[in-house]
């Protein structure tokens, strides 16, 4: 079922943290638009976005140092989104993007 939530309920494998960071993402069909991401760990990210975006779809996330990172939406819902990483951030690239969204927020 497009934009409802699908699996919300499983357990996080890793710890969350906390950013208000704007980026973008283009999906699939080659479309940019703004995201705000509100909480990201080495694997996955939870954003609010404008558009209606479905549970599966395929996003290139502009992230600081690390540059696009592929990601699939996990869920959908009221503006929200939770994505994950095709391939998680290495451990110190990952404190550097952190260090990096912290700083500009």
């Amino acid at each position: 079922m497009p934009n409802q939530a699908t699996s919300r309920d499983e357990t996080r494998s890793e710890p969350r943290d906390e950013v208000m960071h704007r980026t973008q993402a283009t999906n699939g069909t080659g479309s940019a638009f703004k995201l705000i991401l509100v909480n990201v760990s080495p694997s996955g990210l939870m954003a609010r976005c404008d558009g209606v975006l479905d549970a599966g779809e395929r996003l290139h996330v502009r992230m600081p140092i690390v540059g696009d990172i592929l990601a699939h939406v996990r869920w959908s819902l009221g503006g929200r989104i939770g994505c994950a990483f095709d391939r998680s951030i290495p451990p110190k690239a990952y404190y550097a993007m952190l260090a990096a969204m912290l700083r500009t927020s």
